[in-house]
């Protein structure tokens, strides 16, 4: 059955099925129009459709990408901050807008019918484009080099720490990234950010922990610090740490410490590090919207044990 062949074909495709993959299941185009305006099918963009109910989480995104992709034709590529939501690296806020990029020496289109659809055209060079799930799109790199050049110095060292700590860039390839930002606007602070950038931080919220206490006056003095007995055995692992001071700041996100079991491994490891005689300070997203408050308290904590 041609629509069996479909999901088929659909369900590789994160639910995602163009018209002409449709007609060479065997579906007319009289067939295609029909299940799209019966609400069978949705419209993700020209020529391209999923199956109602057939879209769920991250699958559901990729497939918005993917089509945007595929509907602006050969050589199209995602890009800046839809290549980045692509590869899994954290640091921006997510939005609904779909950056793709088409080749330079074609006219850009136009999509006055899709508001989300954001279209550039970028100049690449060879290992600029790689595949994510099958869609082209700006190698880690590439997309990291391209979002610091946009972004202010917090979301901008949030990004290249993600993609520093989940291996997509190595420190090596970010020595590389002044020259490939050269003369490009925004290159002079961008040079900054890549100076303060930090693979040990574990999430955005730590980066941004990181900067305010940075801002404040009182920098730590190691990130993920190990924290053993005397029999060398590992009682926990602080994210910021003041050495000196046997002081420890946690920044705990929600995602991470959201569940039971998340909170009590919390807990008993915090009670291994008091008995150990270290201070624990934690603070939240609100706490580092606050610029003063994270630095303030360290402060405090610094001066009551010098």
């Amino acid at each position: 059955m041609p629509l069996e062949l479909v999901r088929r074909v659909a369900a590789g495709q994160d639910g995602m099925i163009t018209t002409k993959q449709a007609l060479a299941a065997g579906l007319t185009r009289d067939q295609i129009r029909q299940l799209w305006r019966s609400g069978r099918w949705t419209r993700l963009a020209r020529g391209c459709f999923a199956p109602v109910g057939e879209l769920h989480g991250a699958a559901a995104t990729r497939a918005r990408v993917r089509a945007a992709v595929a509907s602006l034709g050969p050589g199209a590529f995602a890009a800046f901050d839809t290549a980045l939501e692509l590869h899994g690296i954290a640091g921006l806020r997510r939005s609904s807008a779909i950056h793709v990029s088409v080749p330079v020496d074609r006219p850009r289109p136009q999509r006055h019918t899709d508001p989300t659809l954001v279209v550039h055209q970028l100049t690449t060079a060879v290992g600029d484009i790689v595949e994510v799930a099958g869609i082209p799109t700006t190698s880690p790199l590439r997309t990291v080099t391209d979002v610091i050049l946009r972004q202010g110095r917090y979301p901008a060292v949030s990004v290249l720490d993600s993609a520093l700590n989940r291996g997509l860039v190595t420190p090596e390839d970010l020595a590389m990234a002044p020259t490939l930002i050269r003369g490009r606007r925004g290159a002079p602070a961008a040079r900054d950010h890549l100076a303060e950038a930090d693979g040990r931080a574990q999430s955005p919220l730590e980066t941004l922990a990181r900067l305010r206490c940075v801002d404040g006056g009182v920098p730590p003095d190691v990130l993920q610090l190990e924290v053993r007995d005397q029999d060398g055995h590992l009682l926990g692992v602080g994210d910021l740490g003041w050495r000196s001071a046997r002081l420890i700041a946690e920044a705990d996100g929600s995602g991470p410490h959201r569940t039971p079991e998340a909170l009590f491994a919390d807990r008993r490891r915090q009670n291994r590090l008091v008995n150990a005689g270290w201070r624990i300070l934690r603070f939240t997203w609100p706490d580092a919207l606050r610029p003063d408050h994270i630095p303030w308290t360290i402060r405090q904590a610094l001066a009551a044990n010098p």
